[in-house]
């Protein structure tokens, strides 16, 4: 059962104080910074609104006018257009058709001999016939001598002022008349006609009837004007402050525009502090949420301890201080957020611990890091800096495999500048912007210097990792692996046959670690390292005894047993000399475990009738890991086969 205790400082206490130290460095980037200032002051400085909001007063006075500067809206009707050039066209038809008749008429007398002779029509008697034969609404708008005049006229000189007259009328009415506009109209009329070829005659009488046929006939249209005013208010884009525009200069006088302007931004307002803080406090629980549960889950396994943490917190706090300070001179000109080697961390957090720790705060730093970047503008999130780095830690996780040494690391930087460089063509790709190369060459040299300078810090706080807080890491396992190692040299120089014993451990533990999920690769280090105590007194071992004679068959049983159990405790010593890690150590200690030197043991009770068990006991402790376990397993199985006289895969087996 997993100590409560242990779960708290182990678990518990590293997430809440990187919680704490994420909140403490991105809250600047959620608060907006407040001025005391008032009304008609000189500012200080420039400010900027830190959110995009709609200024709803300026949005009405824009609806307002708008509304205002759509005039009205008026119906023209056709059949007052019609009724009139009707009235026309009957007054000179019926005149047309009098005179006629009255010509006729005078024909006919002048052929035929009548009895009794019959008056010619006076002018007086043609107006009266006129007026019956005409419409009331002719008749009643329009004077006897108006009649009079247009029968006087001569019949071609009529015809051409019907025909002007008319369309004179027919332009104007069409085009609407309303009362504002009535003597405009009628002008229009007198105008052509004023300007006809028409003799003065036809002008007076035709000037005469402009009063009757020019009437209104356009009319104020409600639901056209009010259709309009919405078409033009819809049309209307609402007054919006956006995050980053300048609201006031410095040095620019504070009018009551600007002042209600800064109210509403909320830079004059020093109470919205509860609000933004909550969301961050949410944001940042969920990130230590994620942290916590691996966390946990690496703690449940036993492969957390508080070397890895403390790596965990320091990492965290080194990468998102440098995503910090950069963010400190950051704006939208220079783009320094790609220059962040933010990469460091997961690259270090694989090579210490484990590559799925690593991958989940490649989406924590990108998050982080889409705050910081946000230019202090509370309410937005740098979105190109987020993706830019998910995609940045992403490549040096791919690409960071097959660990020999610390040069696979500088080649991970060249495929992490690639995408990096492929991300920032993405961006630039995806934008509206005109394509600048000189802009281009400085970003791509900025992803860069960005994977390179990940790699080289990489490399430089490894060994303080490694060494500094002891954690045994892939890499440094690879190190120790070298056969140029001091301790491995001294081993195949001093005690060949225990360099060949150890090989032959190595292997066979490595593959059963892998088999169980183990670290194969400490398991075959280990193996290495487990009997360099061997080395002070080789020819002690049997595998070193080549051509000569045991010297155990010179010595007492117990003296033998006492150089057999000491290569323990020697090894111990010299690993521990060499500043080897503990984990090794700690293999080489317990690869006996509490284990009886059984041959010399009975050899002892054979020349002696009894023997002290305590005496011929490894001192142990027993195997505390799978890996020590596996390496005690397999050393005594190797040991084994290699005193068979005989060997057969039966007797091994």
């Amino acid at each position: 059962m997993l100590d409560k205790s242990s779960f708290w400082i182990i678990v518990i206490l590293p997430t809440a104080i990187i919680g704490v130290f994420f909140f403490l460095i991105t809250m600047n980037n959620i608060y907006t910074e407040t001025y005391d200032i008032d009304r008609f002051d000189r500012a200080k400085e420039t400010i900027r609104s830190p959110i995009t909001i709609e200024n709803e007063i300026e949005t009405e006075r824009k609806l307002r006018e708008t509304a205002l500067s759509v005039g009205d809206r008026y119906t023209t009707l056709e059949e007052i257009t019609e009724e009139q050039t009707d009235y026309i066209e009957e007054i000179f038809d019926a005149i047309d058709n009098l005179t006629n008749y009255d010509s006729e008429q005078s024909s006919a007398s002048e052929d035929t001999e009548a009895t009794d002779e019959e008056e010619p029509m006076t002018d007086a008697d043609k107006v009266y016939q006129l007026e019956e034969i005409l419409s009331t609404e002719i008749t009643d708008s329009l004077d006897e001598v108006v009649f009079m005049q247009l029968l006087r006229l001569d019949d071609d000189d009529r015809l051409a002022g019907k025909d002007l007259f008319i369309d004179a009328v027919e332009n104007v009415l069409e085009n609407g008349v309303r009362m504002e506009n009535m003597q405009s109209a009628k002008e229009e009329v007198r105008a052509t006609i004023r300007y006809s070829t028409l003799n003065d005659d036809v002008k007076d009488v035709l000037n005469e009837l402009i009063d009757f046929a020019i009437i209104e006939n356009s009319f104020f249209d409600v639901e056209k004007t009010l259709e309009a005013r919405n078409t033009a208010v819809s049309n209307v884009e609402p007054v919006v402050i956006r995050s980053g525009d300048i609201i006031v200069r410095e040095g620019q006088i504070i009018t009551n525009e600007i002042y209600e302007d800064l109210q509403m931004v909320g830079v004059l307002d020093n109470n919205n502090k509860l609000l933004p803080g909550l969301g961050l406090g949410i944001l940042i629980s969920l990130i230590i949420g994620l942290i916590g549960y691996e966390l946990n889950r690496l703690y449940r396994r036993n492969q957390l301890d508080s070397r890895k943490i403390l790596s965990i917190i320091l990492i965290s706090i080194i990468v998102v201080t440098i995503m910090k300070i950069l963010s400190l001179f950051t704006d939208d000109l220079n783009h320094l957020y790609l220059l962040v080697p933010v990469t460091t961390g997961v690259l270090l957090l694989k090579l210490l611990i484990f590559e799925r720790i690593s991958m989940i705060f490649v989406i924590v730093f990108s998050i982080l890091g889409s705050i910081i970047f946000n230019g202090e503008i509370p309410g937005t999130l740098n979105v190109e800096a987020g993706l830019y780095y998910l995609f940045f830690q992403f490549a040096g996780i791919a690409f960071l495999t097959n660990i020999r040494d610390r040069v696979t690391i500088v080649k991970t930087a060249f495929s992490m500048a690639i995408i990096n460089v492929m991300t920032i063509v993405m961006f630039i790709l995806l934008s509206f912007e005109k394509f600048e190369l000189t802009t281009f060459l400085v970003h791509a040299s900025f992803g860069i210097g960005a994977a390179i300078l990940a790699a080289v810090l990489t490399i430089g706080f490894l060994p303080f990792f490694e060494t500094g807080l002891g954690i045994l890491s892939d890499n440094r396992l690879l190190s120790l692996a070298n056969p140029n190692q001091p301790l491995l040299k001294k081993i195949l120089t001093d005690a060949p046959g225990t360099y060949h014993h150890s090989v032959m451990v190595a292997n066979l533990s490595e593959t059963a670690c892998e088999a169980i999920h183990a670290n194969g690769l400490l398991a075959r280090v280990g193996a290495y390292y487990h009997d360099i105590g061997k080395t002070l007194k080789p020819h002690y071992f049997i595998e070193n005894q080549v051509a000569i004679r045991n010297p155990h068959d010179f010595i007492e049983p117990k003296q033998s047993a006492e150089i057999i159990i000491s290569h323990v405790t020697d090894g111990v010593q010299m690993l521990k000399e060499h500043h080897l890690p503990q984990e090794i150590i700690d293999i080489a200690e317990q690869h006996h475990g509490t284990s009886i030197v059984e041959y010399f043991y009975r050899k002892e009770k054979e020349v002696h009738g009894e023997a002290d068990e305590l005496d011929f006991r490894y001192p142990g402790p027993k195997p505390q890991t799978k890996e020590a376990g596996v390496i005690s397993i397999c050393d005594a199985t190797e040991a084994a086969v290699r005193s068979l006289q005989e060997p057969s895969p039966e007797k091994i087996e």
